[in-house]
């Protein structure tokens, strides 16, 4: 064995629990927005940061490798839509540029893992 811990759960992976881990902080976030901002763009960031992880969890729940990878990549897409409404809300000023910058850094780190998984996923076969 090369030292790593047997993935048996989506729970496992440390990409899902980063991704958990940024929804939080999204929600914690967005409970400071203008109250006009609700049912829009606030609504909308939540929804984008729990996609990325609720996507994760369900393509490991598939029964194929490229039915996971699929997920994964919708997570990636969920992952830019809140990259997008995280600039949005620095440029309308309802977050600082020290916060944009923390969420875009952990983004940026779930990104990277993700093309991490789906690269070491495509080489292997059919589960």
């Amino acid at each position: 064995m090369n030292g790593e811990k047997a993935i048996t759960d989506y729970r496992d992976l440390d990409v899902w629990k980063y991704a958990m881990d940024l929804s939080v902080e999204i929600y914690r976030i967005t409970s400071a927005y203008p109250r006009e901002e609700q049912f829009g763009l606030v609504s909308q960031m939540r929804r984008s940061s729990v996609s990325i992880p609720s996507n994760i969890a369900e393509g490991f729940g598939r029964e194929t490798t490229q039915a996971f990878i699929q997920f994964l990549r919708i997570s990636q897409g969920s992952l830019k839509e809140l990259e997008t409404q995280i600039l949005l809300s620095r440029r309308l000023e309802f977050i600082k540029e020290q916060e944009a910058g923390h969420l875009l850094g952990q983004s940026t780190r779930i990104g990277k893992m993700l093309n991490g998984l789906i690269r070491k996923l495509i080489g292997r076969k059919d589960r």
